[in-house]
């Protein structure tokens, strides 16, 4: 990962955006994206987790994990289901001081938040990513990719130029190797013809094998959010 994450700075990049829909795996990958910003460049590392879904998994149920490895996270409590703006974010993806990670809800209500910032989300200091996960129910077929994206992506201003696809192909923590590399192929015969997957996520203990099976940049992941019926 780190090459590629050095490959980011150096073309520029200091904001990283993950959309998705919940459970596409956008919260994990976010995390590992900002922990290991903060081994490889001096910069701070900023965290805003504007996830609005509940009671999904969102970044901010490992703040503390988070505060060790120095990660700075915000983030605003819900009252039931009211939506919530966190704030500071125009400031932070402004300052060329500091890097970025943005955390964006699962659903339209998070993308329509963070539409606000579009003026932001489109400028080339900012690397968008819509992450696509084949084992889930809305990316069973072309329509219904194509749907949550352009209903995600729309609501959230982001010019289709600058989002880069990420392929996150799981079934939990037994994922093996074969579906992982399964997976990502449906994903890529799915969307081929309109676009390209540019990187693949994968548990990091997988990776070896996936490197054999696929010809784009695979991203290793470690787990950090809690799975209680694995406690």
């Amino acid at each position: 990962m780190e090459k590629i994450l050095t490959d980011f700075l150096r073309n520029g990049k200091k904001n990283f955006v993950f959309i998705g829909e919940a459970g596409s795996g956008k919260s994990e990958i976010a995390i590992n994206f900002a922990i290991n910003f903060t081994k490889i460049q001096d910069r701070p590392v900023h965290f805003f987790d504007m996830d609005q879904t509940k009671p999904l998994f969102r970044s901010r149920d490992i703040s503390q994990r988070l505060a060790e490895e120095q990660v700075i996270l915000h983030y605003e409590d819900q009252f039931f289901d009211a939506p919530t703006t966190v704030g500071g974010l125009r400031e932070h993806l402004s300052d060329e001081n500091c890097i970025v990670i943005v955390d964006v809800g699962g659903d339209h209500t998070g993308s329509r938040l963070i539409g606000a910032f579009s003026d932001c989300l489109n400028r080339a200091n900012t690397q968008n990513f819509f992450v696509i996960n084949a084992y889930r129910p809305w990316s069973k077929n072309l329509v219904t990719i194509d749907g949550t994206m352009a209903r995600v992506l729309g609501m959230a201003h982001i010019d289709l130029k600058n989002v880069s696809i990420m392929s996150n192909p799981n079934v939990g923590l037994t994922t093996t190797a074969e579906e992982a590399a399964a997976g990502n192929d449906r994903v890529r015969e799915l969307i081929g013809e309109y676009f390209a997957v540019d990187y693949m996520c994968a548990m990091e203990e997988l990776c070896p094998k996936l490197q054999e099976k696929t010809d784009i940049p695979i991203l290793p992941i470690s787990l950090y959010l809690t799975y209680e019926w694995n406690q």
